[in-house]
């Protein structure tokens, strides 16, 4: 397995370090609270902006709903590609700078977009829209933040790193605590009308203080250092298809994790009877243990290998998949759908938290922005971002309410084949 060479442990660097953590949260924050508010108010969406008639026609308005969340997912390879070259060529700081105010501009086109009644199928084309513009930039975002952090600590590469997964923690707690704020406190009316357009708007709050932080930033030391790639994308693929493949495979449990949470607030609404505030509630703590738990996790990794602390994590979510589902169906309520998105919560953070450092080793500086970048965002598109579209297809089609439970397992099953191709080949 590729390494970085640790870093003299001055103050200086570690005051680098500190602000590099600052940067990059921040990006993250921003990246995935435009994400997990989407879906968290998917039904809210469908109904302004994708609304249908006749039989089924709820369904079939969540399903586009949820399509158009796919969709920003199948363009994230594209933004991968061609943002990881970037920064592989360019520099890290100038591509994440680029993908704040990419992330801004979708945020912003989301909050203003007119609705169905006001501008009819125009207002799907503006969520498109949204959605193709967040999705290249996310594209480029995990992969060159966590380079940067990477690149930028002197020692403890992997708690450095975790922190960009209690960024995205901070994101879930975030877009929960509005969901259940707004259903909580404001009529459906309001709520369906403007209400729901809040959070999107606070998003943009916190998108120019980014994007003055990263504008302000400096070159990692070891990039300035590195004879550069003429053609970086062209070496990942040519050079590490091995790599890359068992870096796609390594991505599932923790995107599952991420997207199944996400997508409990629709679950519990459409198919359980239970209050979408449940599912916030439960989506609140889940992100606290997230928040909390990732930079203990990414210094557990340090110590004993991130691969093993993955590998123990994937286990659990294979063994736990199918009987949590089926105690939520067999026992729907509050108190079952929040203990449910707990134990995910859980399972998620100990996988997500050491993934940045274990994928970052994978590639050599050189390349590591768009090893990464097209290494997660594959694994993203393929494991996480289309399933809303598909739990919503497959529940309606075969009416089996556990199904989330079985999609959750057969992921585990591949993330443990892609950690044992890691760690068998490429050594943790």
């Amino acid at each position: 397995m590729t390494t970085t060479a640790p870093l003299d442990v001055t103050p200086e660097r570690l005051r680098t370090a500190k602000k590099a953590v600052i940067s990059s949260s921040i990006g993250a924050a921003l990246e995935w609270f435009d994400f997990t508010v989407y879906a968290a108010f998917a039904v809210v969406i469908a109904a302004n902006f994708f609304p249908s008639e006749g039989e089924g026609a709820h369904v079939i308005g969540l399903m586009q709903t949820f399509a158009a969340f796919a969709l920003s997912y199948l363009i994230r390879p594209i933004g991968a590609m061609i943002l990881g070259s970037y920064a592989d060529r360019k520099g890290r700081r100038n591509a994440l700078t680029l993908t704040m105010l990419l992330m801004m501009v979708a945020t912003l086109i989301m909050a203003l977009a007119p609705t169905y009644d006001q501008v009819g199928v125009w207002a799907a084309a503006a969520i498109l829209l949204s959605r193709l513009v967040q999705g290249f930039s996310a594209g480029g975002e995990f992969g060159t933040a966590t380079t940067f952090l990477i690149e930028s600590a002197p020692h403890r590469k992997a708690f450095y790193a975790s922190w960009q997964i209690a960024a995205q923690g901070a994101s879930l707690l975030l877009s929960s605590a509005f969901g259940y704020a707004l259903y909580t406190w404001m009529s459906e009316e309001d709520l369906y009308a403007w209400g729901w357009r809040i959070p999107f708007f606070f998003g943009l709050l916190v998108g120019p203080v980014g994007l003055y932080i990263r504008a302000r930033m400096s070159e990692t030391e070891e990039f300035v250092n590195t004879v550069r790639e003429k053609t970086p994308l062209r070496a990942v693929l040519t050079r590490h298809p091995g790599r890359t493949l068992a870096g796609i495979g390594v991505i599932g449990v923790a995107t599952i994790s991420v997207y199944m949470i996400f997508y409990m607030p629709t679950f519990a609404i459409e198919h359980l009877d239970v209050p979408a505030t449940a599912g916030y509630l439960g989506g609140l703590v889940a992100g606290i243990v997230m928040l909390v738990g990732s930079p203990f996790v990414g210094a557990l990794a340090d110590r004993v290998g991130a691969g093993r602390v993955m590998t123990v994590a994937a286990v659990a979510a294979l063994v736990l998949a199918w009987p949590l589902f089926a105690f939520l169906v067999a026992f729907p309520g509050v108190g079952t759908l929040v203990a449910v998105i707990v134990v995910l919560g859980i399972v998620m953070t100990f996988y997500f938290a050491p993934l940045p450092a274990l994928l970052s080793a994978l590639f050599p500086a050189a390349i590591r922005g768009s090893g990464l970048s097209v290494s997660y965002n594959v694994g993203v598109t393929l494991f996480g971002g289309i399933a809303p579209l598909v739990l919503t297809w497959l529940l309606d089609a075969t009416g089996v309410l556990e199904t989330p439970g079985y999609y959750y397992l057969v992921i585990a099953v591949v993330s443990l084949v892609g950690l044992h191709f890691v760690r068998t080949r490429y050594r943790d």
